[in-house]
């Protein structure tokens, strides 16, 4: 499925995810467009939960819940990254896409995923909604950008963020904010001063600005960088959940723009 706007190119694969499969910018491939795992390429939308939740459990009113284990011991990415969405509206520079959580979900609810393009730059919205009782959910994106495009110098990761998550043994946050690290990173951050900036010298510059508090940055790949906007840390159904309730969604947007160098 295809949407366009001047020189830029936005396929769509609604059987695979909902997924943005690739993103095109005046002849430039950003995204990583194949891969053997549905967890590793395209930039496909997170729900109800972002990121790792340690061992696959938590707690809600009082009852333990064990979600799939798709990274053992953790869950990871939400149950609908690699389930058939629906196509509840097409245009040819903007779509809405549309899927229910799944069986890996203990609660009934849905997602959905508008689109729209311009030849400056990517809007997304992701909305979880509940159908009867309230859960709580996180959401967000998972973009992997490649590290080399077809022309000009690898990426480079502009990030100003005042806090990091701090990230136990076991892969998942402990809870406790502490200053960031220096690269490479598997992290969390918060308190961001501006949005990330990645820069493919000699190319493009892209920004990701989005109403997430957190953003994820993972550049230990030699052939990607994910810089994935979240509405809150991994493992955030236990430590900063929000509670979405039937006419109440949790909405999420972010916003790719492009300048060419």
């Amino acid at each position: 499925m295809r949407l366009a706007a001047g020189d830029v190119e936005v396929e769509l694969d609604p059987e695979r995810g909902g997924r943005i499969s690739s993103l095109i910018v005046h002849g430039l491939e950003l995204l990583v467009t194949a891969d053997e795992s549905p967890l590793g390429w395209g930039c496909y939308p997170m729900a109800p939960f972002a990121g790792r939740v340690r061992n696959g459990r938590f707690k809600w009113a009082g009852k333990e819940h064990q979600l799939a284990r798709n990274l053992p011991p953790h869950a990871i990415h939400g149950t609908v990254y690699d389930q058939p969405w629906q196509v509840e509206h097409a245009e040819p520079t903007d779509a809405v896409l549309v899927t229910g959580l799944g069986r890996g979900w203990p609660f009934d609810g849905r997602v959905v995923h508008r689109i729209r393009v311009s030849d400056e730059g990517l809007d997304l919205r992701l909305e979880v909604w509940a159908h009867e009782d309230p859960f709580p959910a996180s959401c967000g994106w998972h973009p992997w950008w490649r590290r080399h495009l077809s022309r000009g110098e690898g990426v480079e990761v502009d990030l100003d963020a005042g806090a990091m998550w701090e990230r136990g043994a076991d892969g998942v946050p402990s809870g406790e904010l502490v200053a960031p690290s220096e690269p490479p990173w598997d992290d969390c951050f918060t308190d961001l001063a501006g949005p990330p900036l990645l820069r493919w010298e000699g190319a493009l510059e892209l920004t990701v600005s989005s109403t997430c508090l957190d953003v994820v940055v993972y550049d230990e790949p030699d052939h990607a960088v994910c810089v994935e906007p979240q509405t809150g840390p991994p493992d955030a159904l236990r430590l900063a959940p929000v509670v979405v309730e039937p006419g109440l969604p949790l909405v999420a947007e972010a916003t790719f723009t492009w300048k060419v160098l």
